[in-house]
């Protein structure tokens, strides 16, 4: 059953708390993130948002507490905001289909990765807005933002919309703020190269192959 929850889940990688790494940024409130791996925040159907600069280990905490409410029984659905834009435009394009939204529904906890990377296009702010208010004081989120709560209106693309997504998920949320260091800017001034980054895991970096040609 964890196996089959855990690949509906669709984690970006499978991350654990025992291998976050509290010490490179004591910012980071050890206490507070292992009893949130409890899952008491599920059956009291409250939010948790991690908010703090890029590297600081958002991913790795929320895809953790993922894993662990999975293995207490709950169904998990995680998806980055590059996931919710591409979701939410293909449910537009085939109107008609409910599918998408009760993917956003369905699950105990739904985890949004990544917010503020990518403005959300309009009618994506509307389906965000509907997902967040048809779960609140139902079933709990977890989002991660490496961007302050005043710009997330022009993430949004509607202060109004953003406003009342606000209040209602910051209503009963634990709000986590980290500061510090990059784990993947530390192990590249270092030299190292880990897959087991505390943050998201080190991206395979391409080259492009720029050949010039002559006539």
């Amino acid at each position: 059953m964890i196996k089959r929850r855990v690949k509906q889940a669709m984690f970006r990688e499978l991350k654990t708390i025992d291998g976050f790494d509290f010490s490179f940024n004591p910012s980071v409130p050890r206490k507070i993130v292992y009893d949130l791996t409890t899952c008491q925040f599920i059956h009291q159907s409250r939010d948790i948002l991690l908010i703090g600069p890029p590297g600081v280990g958002k991913s790795h905490i929320a895809q953790a507490i993922g894993y662990q409410a999975i293995k207490n029984g709950h169904t998990v659905k995680y998806r980055s905001i590059f996931d919710v834009v591409r979701d939410f435009m293909r449910d537009e394009a085939f109107a008609g289909q409910d599918k998408i939204m009760d993917k956003y529904l369905k699950p105990d906890l739904l985890i949004i990765d990544d917010m503020g990377i990518k403005p959300l296009a309009k009618r994506s702010g509307e389906y965000f807005f509907e997902v967040i208010m048809r779960r609140y004081e139902v079933k709990s989120t977890i989002m991660t933002s490496n961007r302050p709560l005043e710009e997330w209106g022009k993430l949004v693309g509607d202060v109004p919309a953003a406003t009342a997504i606000l209040d209602r998920f910051l209503h009963h949320a634990e709000i986590i703020n980290i500061t510090g260091k990059s784990y993947r800017l530390q192990n590249r001034q270092s030299g190292i190269t880990t897959s087991d980054d505390p943050g998201k895991s080190e991206s395979k970096s391409s080259q492009d192959a720029c050949k010039g040609t002559q006539k």
